[in-house]
């Protein structure tokens, strides 16, 4: 049974910077090297939406209009690690963050697979 754990939210004023991150287990290198992973998020009284996306070679990426130019997202396969790189967080950028891993990607999205993270809270005060 595959298993992801985020780590890396917490309380940031807005314009600051958090970095998430995302261990998925039991998996061979070999296995989530070829993972396209994503991450996805989901504030109060909204639906989940997609933030980002990476392909599973590292070459293509997907960003959400409302997270472009301000977020990052990288894949460590030597770790079986996926990072979100957060930076200029506004107020609006406060929900649940979750990882979810060997879905189908493509340039324009991802359709996750049933493999889900439990969730990092991230809130950004004004």
């Amino acid at each position: 049974q595959v298993q992801l754990v985020e780590s890396g939210g917490g309380l940031v004023q807005a314009g600051g910077s958090l970095r998430l991150s995302c261990v998925m287990s039991p998996t061979s290198t070999r296995a989530f090297s070829q993972s396209s992973m994503a991450w996805f998020r989901q504030a109060p009284g909204k639906e989940r939406e997609l933030v980002a996306a990476i392909s599973w070679n590292a070459i293509s990426t997907y960003y959400a209009d409302s997270v472009k130019g301000r977020f990052t997202i990288s894949k460590d396969n030597a770790a079986n690690a996926v990072y979100l790189q957060m930076n200029s967080l506004k107020p609006e950028d406060t929900a649940v963050y979750y990882c979810n891993g060997a879905g189908t990607y493509s340039p324009q999205n991802y359709y996750s697979s049933p493999y889900w993270g439990p969730g990092t809270q991230v809130t950004v005060s004004s």
